[in-house]
């Protein structure tokens, strides 16, 4: 089955608003609109924005109406990520090959045609309420898919270029006590394979801990899986699980070239980002040594290191994106390192914290 996953294809965004997440996504991180579906296109019921930079793509739909499902799923859970979506080679095949090892396909294989060919859809169910969808472009040639036009889209955002590249690894939340069965069903039914596991006793602070598990297919697609353990007081996890009300996506991992720049970049249009005491870089620079990193910009900008056995990693995480604490973005530089800054998960975990007890909610 893993062999059937050829990387990511996109992530839908479902959204209360999305004409305004298309406008923060692109003037906050530079996207560009490069299609779009609504009433003007022949879709009825709702409005997407497909938005691309670099080799990320992101789709963001809004529902038209109070009574679809898409305005349903954001009344209960918030502005998120519902669709994982992954290039295949065949849809039927992938659906089916799934199915046969236990996954719950919630939408069959469909051919949608167009004036410039088709594209090939099904999805299975995954943690909560989020979806892997399986897609198949290679027969089509126009603009995104069938419903999606070129033509009166927002302008290219303006300020200087951000430099994201692609997606790095998506970060799913699940309830204590289900994080093993949800490794099992990646690298049963999906194929996956383990790539590294942290127990609580690696991810705690003095207040809360969680367990986590990175699977992984061999082809671009890494997703680790949290979940959160028993401490003092309410983990990050728990929080999240909480307010979107079950499981799903906490955090998208965006690769780039140059953070320094990119986070420059972002800063100087608005978007804001957690931020680390001066005593992290003190202890930062002993744990890093060996390796000429530009310390002064790298404090200036909260951007956090670590390194492993393959090199090292510069790494760095927005604040929420919407009111409710759960999704946020992280935007990461790796020069060798594999790992996921093991050595920053006290200070990351001690900087929402610090926002958890700002909300109330420590």
């Amino acid at each position: 089955m893993a062999g059937q996953i050829l990387g990511w294809d996109h992530l839908e965004w479902w959204v209360g608003n999305a004409r305004a997440v298309t406008a923060w996504l692109t003037s906050g991180f530079g996207f560009r609109v490069v299609a779009y579906a609504g009433p003007e296109t022949g879709v009825a019921d709702r409005a997407s924005y497909v938005l691309a930079l670099g080799d990320v793509r992101f789709v963001v739909t809004a529902g038209l109406g109070p009574d679809g499902e898409v305005a349903r799923h954001v009344l209960r859970h918030g502005d998120g990520i519902r669709h994982l979506a992954w290039r295949v080679a065949d849809v039927a095949e992938a659906a089916h090959a799934a199915a046969a090892k236990g996954a719950t396909v919630v939408a069959e294989p469909r051919v949608v045609n167009g004036d410039e060919g088709s594209v090939a859809t099904a999805a299975i169910a995954t943690y909560g309420e989020t979806r892997h969808l399986f897609v198949d472009r290679s027969d089509w040639h126009g603009v995104w898919g069938p419903g999606f036009t070129d033509e009166r889209l927002p302008p290219p955002p303006a300020g200087p270029p951000v430099g994201l590249t692609a997606i790095d690894h998506v970060v799913g939340n699940v309830e204590e006590g289900r994080l093993d069965d949800w490794v099992d069903f990646y690298i049963g039914v999906l194929g996956f394979s383990e790539m590294r596991h942290f127990d609580a006793s690696q991810i705690s602070t003095r207040y809360s801990a969680l367990r986590s598990t990175v699977v992984h297919n061999g082809a671009g697609v890494v997703m680790p899986i949290n979940e959160p353990a028993p401490g003092l007081r309410k983990s990050q996890i728990d929080e999240y699980l909480e307010a979107n009300r079950g499981p799903g996506v906490q955090h998208v991992a965006l690769a780039t070239g140059d953070i320094v720049s990119a986070v420059g970049a972002m800063r100087g249009r608005g978007v804001r980002f957690l931020q680390m005491p001066a005593a992290y870089y003190e202890d930062a620079r002993e744990r890093v040594a060996g390796f000429d990193l530009p310390w002064g910009d790298l404090q200036r900008l909260d951007v956090e290191v670590d390194v492993d056995s393959g090199g090292y990693l510069l790494q760095i995480f927005t604040e929420t994106i919407a009111d409710r604490p759960t999704l946020f973005l992280e935007i990461i530089e790796r020069e060798g390192a594999t790992g996921f800054g093991e050595g920053n998960f006290k200070a990351l975990f001690e900087a929402i914290e610090r926002e958890q007890a700002r909300r109330g909610n420590l």
